[in-house]
């Protein structure tokens, strides 16, 4: 799985970009299992907004299959 990290959550993992091989994951485990590394990341990600292959994820039991590129967005200030 790719991961691309934007803005805050860039900054929280210390990367904008990684790569998981995990298996399949559902959007909750994802975040979990990234999250584990630091609970500072664990916060921004739990606020981000996640799009997998481009399209946003609006329920976190939806799966996201091994090779999918992930991208963490969080909220934005401004107009």
């Amino acid at each position: 799985m790719q991961i691309r990290y934007y803005a805050g959550a860039a900054d929280a993992a210390g990367t904008a970009s990684d790569h998981l091989e995990a298996g399949d994951l559902t959007a909750a485990e994802l975040v979990a299992r990234l999250g584990q590394r630091d609970q500072g990341l664990a916060d921004v990600l739990a606020c981000c907004s996640v799009l997998v292959d481009g399209s946003p994820v609006r329920d976190d039991d939806q799966r996201i299959p091994e090779q999918a590129r992930v991208d963490f967005l969080p909220p934005f200030a401004g107009g």
